[in-house]
């Protein structure tokens, strides 16, 4: 594929947030359906905010009568920076939009990457929200194709000499909102989030967040299937805070979306941080390397957890 943003026959409309009860003032502007409109047109599907990327914003920037389980920041029980590596972040809706909740006095630190032809669109819109908080010291851009090893080492060795923004600390979480699409970006996908997700670059509890709108599942189930043999990853929950004061039951978030959506919180099998990691993108997805073997497998938590999404909706 010459151009994973412009694909043969692209024809996308801006997206809306109508799903959501109490859509955030501050999408309208930057990720309105006229800015997305020209952001479409100059970047092909960079420039629209996909449907799972709501759902996460709300997730990562929740409103007060949402409970989410695990949660995203435990304040009470922060001990050390946060420190986040975006995916694919496109115009940078989801960094911008949870700039507000981090603390750059102390340490936190948040890298949106892309393709380096789509950085100008992240920048600029960075830029703009800006007028109004600064974001100078806190929001950072780079370039990283997935499956490029070397745009993956280039921010590896600016972490490791400590050059800015890194400050010699190692990332705490990785976002990956609604990039689970095209099956041959699968394999280069996984690819970046294994090497993320090693010392020194990723901390020893480093947190994968994905979230995830099924679009063709036969197309799309590779990725979960081999997903699941390097991480341990689970649903999250939400609880809504009723006027009357009492809680509604725990249900997975996501459930009450058209698509259906998910979001998952994921972190590295212990025992994976020793296995050799395939080079060929195919084997990575058929499960070489996983288990310490070179032969095929998969991992059923997906299916699992569909089959019991079915049932919760039934």
């Amino acid at each position: 594929m010459a151009n994973s943003n412009f694909p043969k026959n692209l024809d996308i409309q801006p997206s809306t947030f109508s799903f959501t009860k109490d859509p955030p003032n501050d999408l309208h502007s930057l990720y309105g359906h006229e800015s997305q409109k020209q952001a479409i047109e100059q970047y092909g599907i960079a420039g629209r905010v996909w449907e799972a990327a709501y759902i996460l914003k709300i997730y990562l920037d929740p409103p007060r009568n949402l409970d989410f389980d695990p949660p995203f920041l435990h304040e009470a029980r922060r001990c050390g920076s946060i420190r986040i590596i975006e995916l694919g972040s496109g115009s940078g809706m989801i960094g911008i939009n949870i700039a507000s909740s981090l603390k750059p006095h102390l340490g936190d630190l948040l890298l949106l990457t892309d393709l380096p032809e789509v950085c100008p669109l992240i920048k600029s819109n960075v830029e703009e929200a800006s007028k109004d908080h600064s974001l100078s010291d806190l929001i950072h851009v780079r370039p990283l194709a997935w499956g490029n090893t070397e745009h993956v080492d280039r921010i590896k060795s600016d972490l490791i000499h400590g050059q800015k923004p890194y400050i010699l600390a190692p990332f705490t979480h990785i976002l990956c909102s609604d990039l689970i699409y095209f099956p041959e970006l699968l394999a280069p996908l996984l690819r970046t989030i294994i090497e993320l997700s090693l010392h020194p670059i990723a901390g020893p509890k480093i947190q994968v967040l994905v979230s995830y709108k099924i679009r063709s599942l036969s197309k799309e189930s590779p990725f979960w299937g081999a997903f699941g043999l390097w991480f341990i990853y689970e649903p999250v929950l939400v609880r809504e805070k009723l006027p009357d004061g009492s809680l509604s039951s725990w249900q997975r978030y996501g459930s009450a979306f058209e698509g259906p959506m998910f979001v998952f919180a994921a972190r590295r099998r212990p025992e994976s941080l020793e296995w050799v990691i395939p080079s060929d993108d195919r084997d990575l997805l058929s499960g070489f390397g996983a288990h310490g073997t070179m032969c095929p497998k998969s991992d059923d938590t997906f299916e699992t957890l569909l089959l019991m999404s079915l049932d919760d909706t039934e």
